[in-house]
């Protein structure tokens, strides 16, 4: 029997430290389980490590998928496939221990395989499309299917899974021998590049707030309107990079809504630039957060 919780509180398995109750929460510890769960819930909302996910602070009354128990690891040779629910920086450094590389630059990252597969995620000269070889994912309409790297379709922060509404559940990578030391030596490299251009989870934040327009940064845009100096209500812009939004005072979902809006807003005037949302999220129950989602994403 799959493992699921009711009226979940979720707030503190968010980065961002912010979020309500949920109806129903699903943990699935396999493919298997996870396809009983999607078969017997139509479109029910499936998360990783919710790192990039902001949440009503009034919950939602729906149920979701949590693919964190999804965790296991298999290594053979250079060939190494984790689960969705695998967090990157756990994944590094099991690789990094058997002097494996391509991977390094999860060390930094909150999130988990399925979410990074998704988005193609990438920092310090690499990508996860650099080294995929295939994933395993949910449609809604054919069930579990396996895509190659080629079929998958990567570009910037893109793969085909967020045209047709793909959910990773598992991924392949084909990785390089190189000596541990070496290996190790990058993966601090990228966690001080890291210490330096984004905010510490100390400070509750969910990564970069809006994507980088084409041939354009959403940083430099935001630091142009002087957007540091943006807050509402708990939340407020990180001094040292103005993509970030941090949870600086027991901030609200609304707070930060209307905080994406107000710098989304400035850029339009300025710029004649309507910067998309990198984060999810999830609510409902609020009419002025509902509102403010739907004009941030242009509906």
């Amino acid at each position: 029997m799959v493992n699921s919780e009711e009226n979940f509180d979720i707030k503190n398995l968010t980065t961002f430290k912010i979020g309500g109750k949920i109806k129903n929460v699903y943990f699935p510890t396999s493919i298997e389980e996870f396809e009983k769960i999607l078969k017997e819930n139509k479109n029910i909302k499936v998360f990783g490590n919710l790192s990039n996910t902001l949440i009503s602070t009034d919950g939602y009354d729906g149920a979701i998928v949590l693919t964190t128990k999804m965790n296991k690891i298999s290594i053979s040779a250079q060939k190494v496939t984790a689960d969705a629910g695998v967090k990157g920086p756990k994944l590094a450094q099991v690789v990094s221990e058997k002097g494996l590389s391509g991977l390094e630059f999860m060390i930094g990252f909150p999130g988990s395989i399925g979410g990074e597969v998704y988005m193609n995620a990438s920092a310090n000269s690499q990508a996860i499309s650099d080294t995929l070889v295939s994933a395993i994912c949910y449609d809604c309409q054919k069930g579990i299917v396996k895509y190659s790297k080629s079929e998958m379709e990567f570009d910037y922060r893109k793969s085909r899974c967020q045209r047709e509404n793909l959910i990773v559940l598992s991924a392949e990578f084909e990785l390089e021998s190189k000596n541990c030391e070496d290996i190790k030596n990058k993966m601090s490299e990228n966690l001080e590049f890291r210490k330096n251009h984004q905010p510490s989870l100390v400070l509750p934040n969910c990564g970069s707030i809006f994507r980088n327009p084409e041939g354009n940064s959403a940083g430099r845009l935001l630091d142009a309107i002087e957007a540091k100096t943006f807050k509402s209500g708990g939340a407020r812009v990180w001094e040292n990079h103005a993509n970030f939004i941090v949870n600086n005072d027991n901030a609200t979902s609304f707070d930060v809504l209307n905080l994406m809006y107000m710098m989304y807003t400035k850029v339009k005037e300025s710029y004649n630039i309507e910067l998309e949302p990198e984060i999810v999220f999830l609510g409902g129950n609020n009419e002025k957060e509902n509102e403010l989602w739907q004009r941030l994403n242009k509906k």
